[in-house]
């Protein structure tokens, strides 16, 4: 593991902080983090203020505070799907969900929630909406994103009407109890509550999981190692417009060093139960712990032959008779015994566990997705095997509180400082778990990067053919690849600049045109990586502006007739500009139907700093024509980029024939003379240009 920096949020006195709380961290696929710090009144330190805080990874210096206005402790934070929405659930029972407020990360508030009065939360999870993706690195090689990622067969929690998912969050209380939130159309909520099996007992630790059927698994234990861990399955429905919750009784399991003599009294209490992914409910991770170390196993839940008794092992089998068949829990592995665990994060990227990707990514050494980390009470963090429990990876803390340096000794060899030891409370991995968040005892947060071989030494080609896989499966999933950046050096980006666009080529048209934008963005990021790629990174920013702008121009033409043909006004204007090769503005406007341009006042004179900057942008690229662009200067991209040149060219035209309606939505030129026509002049050069990148002509050719 590497370190990439720490990000340690200050902003509270340090005499205000309890470190006695228990912390907790989230992490959406939008690569925004939350986590909780409690702050005690200065005046009255028996009143405490429960905080979220919300940052952007990409920006952690600029941190969102929330005051949750919870009383208790809050237990449970959950991003959405989407990564724009946000539960927090606390010790009372309170649950409520936060979302942003005009699109604004920094901009957070809440309307919704539920409660189960005074019955602390232990579990919380959003329903699933039905789409699960696999990932696969046997097929890392093939040129068809379909290969790669493919959608599994999945059924969300409960629909509406047409198999649409219907959004809403489920939560175990530690009394037994099970409530789940149903967000309807309408806004309205519906709420039920229902204990998970007759006998109500208390749970100290619990999970949520699920089924591809549509179920709901959840596991749950009294907190003992020498108690079952319980399952269950719960079914949620709606009738006659309320909710619905239907519990059974799963197969059960004993830990197995509850079983061993040996260690039978040595790891009293169950401190971590989780689900190895939330949408695999047949496989789940233990551990036990007591004051000074900890155990942990992995199981996973099979289906067995039932054994038949002897006085029917002679009988003439009947035809067509299959053996029964039972669910059980079976052990997979097991670790030696270990320090004292603090905290568990499990990988987020959906990585396919057959045993052809198991063998390709342990030969090509591709980790991400395959380890699981465990905190540490003395500091540090181990990577395991998500199925082995063996150990890939080891990162040092340090008692300081500060993470290791490059350069620096590793801490275990330095000599630790006095007081107590600064270890993680909170641990997630990011959604390509290629970077860890922790959150320590003193309300610190920490970013670490994970090297995707794990530390494990990688020739160039192999590194650049993981991190573009990686790259694709965020452009595919529109999952942000921040951490994925955290591994790219300077020398990298024009190679993952060039095989991303070639594989984006390779794709079938109406899947490009769905990432067309998505790769834009993806270039932008990575060119800003490096000083010698920084004016391509100002051009792909330039062109994903470009394209906004095209699409609301367009969006406001309307067909003139409304039994028109399927095309739209603005796919009728781009392939007649595509087919015009004129250079002379006021002939290719003849060849449209211009009543389908007409716009009001008040809207064309609203967009005139839109087209003023359109106007400027064609300036700004013909004036660097004499000299063929400098590969150094914004804007070179553009010279040669045929599909951006005809962009303009089309919205050119569109804005002549605005500028006949409303002449003060024209942009605003400062012309040689009286009688210079500047749309005609740049219209006209920028058609040759066009041409030239079409026709795949050389650049030096062109002359006004």
């Amino acid at each position: 593991m590497e370190v990439a920096y720490v990000c340690e949020w200050e902003k509270r006195p340090k005499s205000n902080h309890c470190p006695s709380i228990p912390l907790v961290c989230a992490w959406s696929c939008r690569n925004l983090v939350a986590f909780t710090t409690d702050l005690k009144n200065e005046e009255d330190e028996k009143e405490v203020s429960h905080m979220v805080h919300i940052i952007d990874t990409e920006h952690p210096w600029d941190v969102y505070s929330i005051y949750s206005g919870h009383a208790e402790v809050i237990s449970c934070l959950e991003w959405d799907q989407s990564g724009s929405r946000l539960l927090s659930a606390d010790g009372d029972g309170q649950i409520k969900c936060w979302a942003m407020a005009d699109h604004l990360v920094n901009s957070w508030e809440t309307s919704l929630g539920s409660a189960v009065d005074g019955d602390p939360i232990v579990a919380l999870s959003w329903l699933h909406n039905g789409v699960k993706l696999a990932l696969h690195v046997e097929m890392s090689g093939s040129t068809n994103f379909g290969e790669k990622f493919s959608r599994v067969k999945f059924s969300p929690s409960l629909t509406l009407f047409g198999g649409k998912p219907m959004e809403g969050w489920l939560a175990v209380t530690v009394s037994g109890l099970v409530t789940v939130s149903l967000l309807k159309p309408n806004g309205q909520l519906l709420t039920a509550s229902e204990s998970l099996c007759r006998l109500r007992g208390r749970v100290a630790l619990a999970d949520i999981a699920f089924t591809g059927g549509g179920n709901i698994v959840v596991a749950a234990t009294d907190g003992s190692s020498s108690s079952p861990v319980q399952f269950y399955k719960v079914c949620v429905s709606v009738v006659n417009e309320k909710c619905r919750i239907d519990t059974e009784l799963l197969p059960s399991l004993f830990m197995r060093c509850t079983t061993d003599p040996v260690r039978r009294d040595k790891y009293p209490a169950v401190t971590h139960l989780k689900f190895l992914t939330r949408e695999n409910s047949e496989q789940v991770l233990l551990c036990a712990s007591s004051q000074t170390g900890s155990i942990v196993e992995c199981w996973s839940l099979r289906k067995e032959g039932l054994p038949v008794n002897n006085i029917f092992q002679h009988r003439s089998p009947v035809v067509g008779e299959k053996q029964p068949m039972i669910l059980k829990w079976r052990i997979l592995s097991a670790t030696n015994d270990l320090d004292r665990v603090s905290a568990v994060a499990l990988p987020k990227l959906p990585i396919s566990i057959s045993n052809p990707d198991l063998k390709v990514a342990s030969d090509t050494k591709f980790c991400p997705g395959l380890g699981l980390a465990l905190a540490f009470h003395d500091g540090s963090i181990q990577i395991l095997h998500r199925l082995s429990l063996h150990t890939m990876g080891v990162f040092y803390g340090s008692s300081s509180g500060s993470s290791q340096r490059p350069g620096e000794e590793p801490a275990i060899k330095r000599q630790r400082a006095g007081g107590h030891t600064v270890h993680f409370k909170a641990l997630q991995f990011s959604w390509t778990s290629l970077a860890l968040a922790g959150v320590d005892n003193h309300g610190k947060l920490h970013m670490i990067r994970v090297s995707p071989s794990m530390g494990q030494m990688l020739d160039m080609n192999t590194l650049l053919r993981h991190l573009l896989f990686l790259l694709e499966y965020c452009m595919v999933t529109g999952y942000d690849w921040w951490d994925v950046l955290l591994h790219v050096q300077p020398g990298m980006v024009h190679n993952l600049v060039e095989k991303l666009h070639e594989e984006y080529m390779r794709q079938n048209q109406a899947l490009q045109q769905v990432l067309s934008t998505r790769i834009v963005a993806v270039k932008a990021s990575l060119c800003k990586l490096s000083a010698a790629t920084a004016a391509r990174a100002c051009d792909f920013h330039a062109k994903l502006l470009l394209i906004a702008i095209s699409a609301t121009l367009k969006s406001l033409l309307r067909p003139h007739v409304l039994n028109t043909p399927d095309k739209s006004p603005g796919d009728r204007l781009a392939e007649i500009c595509a087919k015009n090769t004129d250079t002379d503005i006021d002939k290719v406007m003849i060849n449209l139907k211009t009543e389908e341009f007409v716009l009001d006042g008040p809207p064309l004179q609203s967009l005139q700093q839109l087209i003023q900057w359109v106007g400027d942008f064609v300036l700004y690229l013909m004036a660097n024509l004499p000299n063929q662009g400098s590969i150094v200067r914004p804007g070179f991209g553009f010279l040669r980029d045929g599909s951006s040149l005809g962009m303009l060219r089309e919205m050119m035209v569109m804005i002549r024939i605005w500028g006949l309606l409303k002449p003060g939505c024209l942009p605003i030129y400062t012309a040689t003379s009286d009688n210079q026509d500047s749309m005609s002049l740049l219209f006209r050069l920028l058609t040759k240009l066009w041409l030239c990148c079409k026709d795949g002509a050389n650049i030096r050719l062109l002359h006004p």
